[in-house]
């Protein structure tokens, strides 16, 4: 990513982002939760994932130490609205997923419900099918958190490890 436009995301932003979806979602923890077993279940193949909203506010995450959560989420962001445009533009209906294949790795993002969205990047090696799977799965779990916490304010009592409220008998 170009130095400048990193500098300006973070002038533009500040350190609001955490702030932002923390307050905004009760099941932000439970979220990241589900993040980083499901970047470490996948032995190095995932190699980052978050859940954000569309306007690029990161709700839960995994990332890679060096990797900047508020420019990570906003420049994905960019890339959906993009993405959702483009897909207008040429008739083609619904955004359902974006993929990007780089020469070190593939970004995926897909809609969680529609306010929020999954990015997760992979490296090259990674199967697809397998990957497309899994976060199909992980955004059908995010979606459940986040519509617990529209409806109770103070949170579920889900520990980390379940799978979300419906593994709890909730739903």
């Amino acid at each position: 990513m170009n130095k400048r436009w990193t500098q300006v995301l973070n002038q533009s932003r500040g350190n609001q982002s955490m702030q932002y979806a923390n307050s905004r979602y009760a099941n932000a923890e439970m979220i990241a939760a589900t993040l980083k077993r499901m970047v470490k279940s996948a032995n190095g193949t995932i190699m980052s994932a978050a859940a954000m909203t569309t306007d690029g506010f990161i709700i839960g995450s995994a990332l890679r130490d060096e990797t900047n959560q508020d420019t990570f989420a906003a420049m994905n962001a960019s890339l959906l609205v993009l993405a959702q445009r483009t897909s207008e533009e040429v008739a083609i209906g619904e955004l359902k997923q974006v993929m990007v294949q780089g020469s070190e790795g593939v970004m995926h993002l897909t809609h969680i419900g529609s306010d929020a969205v999954l990015a997760v990047a992979t490296d090259p090696s990674a199967n697809m099918g397998r990957i497309l799977l899994e976060t199909r799965s992980i955004s059908v779990r995010i979606q459940e958190y986040l519509n617990a916490g529209q409806n109770d304010p103070k949170t579920e009592e889900v520990s980390p490890n379940n799978s979300g409220p419906a593994a709890s008998g909730q739903n």
